[in-house]
């Protein structure tokens, strides 16, 4: 009898664990994950590796988890946003190689091409802007306006209470405005 897969929840799917219940799962959330990514890093590229990656790692860990709500989204948001600070802090080492032997990096061509966008631009000034704000309020940030998470759940997901994330959004779109408006 086919199951109307739309209808069962999140927690459903993952508690059932097996490779059919885990690509229902991939195909209802990927697109979120990928935008989330992207969002984090401005480049396509980067955003499907990540993307495919924490996938990979929810399959892996998928008899370890809890999730928040019956809805498996903030906990792939939180597993991508810590790929996304490994990937920082690897491209941070290499760079700080790179210039140590003083080697000639030749471009990607596909971030030559997405660098001259402006839309582009202006987002990786916002994530700068973002990665400078106090680690309560990166971390509001990232799940609730990046990624799409209720305030309730990002709650939840960060073990403090719902006004205290609606306290770290307040405070951090106020700083972001005026870190935005100076670089304008």
């Amino acid at each position: 009898m086919p199951t109307d897969h739309a209808a069962v929840l999140d927690s459903g799917l993952w508690q059932r664990g097996d490779e059919a219940a885990f690509g229902v799962l991939f195909e209802r959330h990927i697109q979120a994950v990928w935008n989330y990514c992207y969002r984090l890093t401005a480049s396509q590229s980067l955003a499907e590796d990540l993307a495919a990656e924490t996938f990979y790692i929810a399959w892996r860990k998928r008899s370890e988890v809890t999730l928040v709500r019956d809805s498996a989204l903030p906990w792939l948001y939180t597993v991508a946003a810590n790929l996304v600070r490994t990937e920082r802090r690897r491209l941070g080492r290499f760079s700080r190689a790179v210039r140590r032997v003083q080697l000639e990096v030749v471009p990607d061509h596909a971030d030559l091409v997405i660098d001259q966008l402006a839309d582009t631009q202006r987002l990786r000034e916002v994530l700068q802007a973002i990665a400078k704000l106090p680690r309560a309020e990166h971390r509001a940030v990232q799940l609730c306006l990046l990624g799409d998470v209720s305030t309730a759940d990002a709650a939840e997901v960060l073990g403090v209470t719902e006004s205290t994330v609606r306290a770290n959004l307040t405070r951090a779109r106020a700083r972001l405005r005026a870190t935005l408006e100076e670089t304008s």
